[in-house]
């Protein structure tokens, strides 16, 4: 009877301590994002780690909200099925809140104000809006609102043809080497690789489409978006979100 009794307190002590570690397992937010896209993600140079606004803030939100983060690399084409494979809990990576992909994800409250503009070479004077564009190369990145916009100008017969990059800093990179005649990608982005490339790039015209970002979760997932909401709404109360945009914005 001594043995038995101490074999159930033994299997229910296991049992315990395994439904401890899946419910700190369960805490983990796994996120998802494509490193290229300053300020809002990138590779820092000295550490070798991912940063950027999006990681600060999502890293802020999840602290918050009582999650661990992991952040895991992913082409930006394929973030969003990796959410619904569920290898990841969130998309954080300047991912516009748009029509289309509400059919697949569903997004947090927007976090930040953004627009596709036109960025050009300093050196480039034929290019001052959309409205010269005709006849032009515009290079852009895959899966993106930008790429989307440069198509609907290639489908008008406006843009000549449109190069699609699985990375926006290689677009940038064949922007200042002269392959394509121009970039079509989110505001902010530009104007990182614009300070990046001092009196190498410019941005030329109006806002071509203005949009918002929201941190993306699997469909299904309603206590999760709550939570991220939640934490979301009180860094912005308690002044965490202005420090952070003017660590990252410089504003």
């Amino acid at each position: 009877m001594k043995k038995t009794g101490i074999l159930i307190i033994l299997l229910a002590v296991m049992l315990f301590a395994t439904a401890c570690g899946g419910a700190k397992d369960d805490k983990v937010l796994k996120v998802g994002t494509e490193p290229t896209f300053p300020p809002f993600e990138f590779t820092d140079e000295v550490t070798g780690k991912i940063d950027g606004f999006d990681i600060a803030l999502i890293s802020a939100i999840a602290e918050k909200a009582g999650y661990e983060v992991e952040i895991t690399s992913v082409a930006f084409d394929g973030l969003i099925a990796a959410l619904q494979s569920g290898n990841i809990d969130v998309v954080a990576s300047g991912m516009s809140i748009t029509p289309e992909r509400e059919e697949s994800v569903n997004f947090s409250d927007p976090y930040i104000d953004a627009g596709l503009t036109i960025a050009v070479t300093e050196k480039n004077s034929s290019i001052n809006s959309e409205a010269d564009l005709q006849g032009k190369v515009v290079g852009v990145q895959i899966g993106t609102t930008g790429a989307e916009k440069a198509n609907e100008l290639k489908d008008a017969g406006i843009v000549k043809s449109v190069k699609t990059y699985n990375t926006i800093d290689v677009a940038f990179l064949d922007l200042l080497n002269g392959a394509i005649d121009c970039v079509i990608n989110d505001g902010p982005v530009n104007e990182a690789y614009m300070s990046k490339n001092v009196g190498k790039i410019k941005i030329v015209g109006d806002v071509l489409v203005s949009d918002q970002y929201g941190f993306a979760i699997a469909k299904g997932n309603d206590s999760l978006i709550a939570d991220l909401n939640k934490a979301l709404k009180e860094l912005v109360e308690d002044g965490t979100y202005d420090t952070l945009v003017a660590k990252y914005f410089g504003k």
